[in-house]
């Protein structure tokens, strides 16, 4: 393991009325540091990162793997989902007034925003803000329809269609 491969980001910042330097690590998201200069703010990271490493060891552990740089991904996505979902997601677009990647954008950034590395939020999510919009219908929604239908229950897909007209 380098952790020279770590996603490391180090910004200039004020702390307690202070400036001072502050470093990251994108696959550690726990792990923030506060140096005097870039540099030492830079090997305050990379210690913790082997010094996490080292712990996690002990323990039978491993650390998460670097991540790959985000150049790497062009930020289209091509994914195929059951129609009962795909009409929902349809129905909740044209009721918040958007095209359905700007809905299925919203639910992915939701999700991902309320995911961590050592829980998944999900039955919390019903009491988290809007997605769309404030007060949006799809924003709250969006992620019980997931659920129901996402995860192959489609016994349940008919609550979340519009009625026919």
């Amino acid at each position: 393991m380098n952790a020279q491969d770590y996603g490391i980001t180090i910004r200039r910042v004020i702390e307690e009325g202070e400036a001072c330097f502050e470093a990251r690590v994108r696959e550690l998201p726990d792990v923030v540091e506060y140096a005097d200069t870039h540099d030492e703010a830079y090997e305050l990271a990379i210690d913790t990162i082997e010094t996490t490493e080292a712990a996690l060891k002990e323990s039978g552990r491993a650390l998460p793997q670097p991540l790959p740089p985000a150049d790497d991904f062009s930020g289209r996505i091509t994914l195929r989902v059951p129609r009962t979902l795909h009409r929902a997601l349809v129905s909740l677009a044209e009721d918040e007034g958007v095209s359905l990647n700007q809905q299925i954008v919203a639910v992915l950034s939701y999700y991902v925003g309320v995911q961590t590395p050592t829980r998944t939020v999900f039955a919390e999510w019903h009491a988290e803000p809007a997605i769309a919009r404030p007060g949006g219908k799809a924003a709250t929604a969006c992620p019980q329809i997931i659920h129901d239908i996402g995860a192959g229950d489609s016994s349940k897909a008919d609550k979340w269609m519009a009625p026919a007209v």
